[in-house]
C-alpha cells in the first residue's frame, strides 16, 4: 500500500492558522477521506471528512473554523484551520475509508498516516 504522509503541522499561537496537507496517491478519488485528532491521555476523534462525492461533514468544534479539501490530480487532502485555540493541540491524522459515504468512526477507516503535530499556544 501507498502511505499517506501529512504535512503542514506547527506551533501557532492562538488565533493563528495552520494548512495542514496529506500526499494520498490513489485514494482522493473515489475513496471517503478525513482528518482526525488526538491529544495526550485521549481518544482519537474525528475532525473533518470528505465522502467520495465530495460531501463534507465537521465536527461541532470544528465547523466555522476548517475545512477540508482535496486536489484529486494532485492526490492531495487538506485541512485549512483558523482562529485555532489551544484545545485544538495534538497529532492530526490523514486517513481514507473504501466506503462511498464518509463518517466520523475512526474504527472505519484504513490506512492511517504517521500524522503531523499542531501545538497551539495561549
Amino acid at each position: 500500500r501507498v502511505p499517506l504522509v501529512e504535512s503542514g503541522g506547527g506551533s501557532v499561537q492562538a488565533g493563528g492558522s495552520l494548512r495542514l496537507s496529506c500526499l494520498a496517491p490513489g485514494y482522493t478519488y473515489n475513496w471517503s477521506m478525513g482528518w482526525f485528532r488526538q491529544a495526550p491521555g485521549k481518544e482519537r476523534e474525528g475532525v473533518a471528512v470528505v465522502d467520495s462525492d465530495g460531501r463534507t461533514k465537521y465536527a461541532d468544534f470544528a465547523g466555522g473554523r476548517f475545512t477540508i479539501s482535496r486536489d484529486i490530480p494532485k492526490d492531495t487532502l487538506f485541512l485549512q484551520m483558523d482562529n485555532l485555540t489551544p484545545e485544538d493541540s495534538g497529532m492530526y491524522y490523514c486517513t481514507a475509508d473504501q466506503a462511498l459515504v464518509a463518517t466520523m468512526v475512526p474504527t472505519f477507516f484504513d490506512p492511517w498516516g504517521q500524522g503531523t503535530q499542531v501545538t497551539v499556544s495561549s
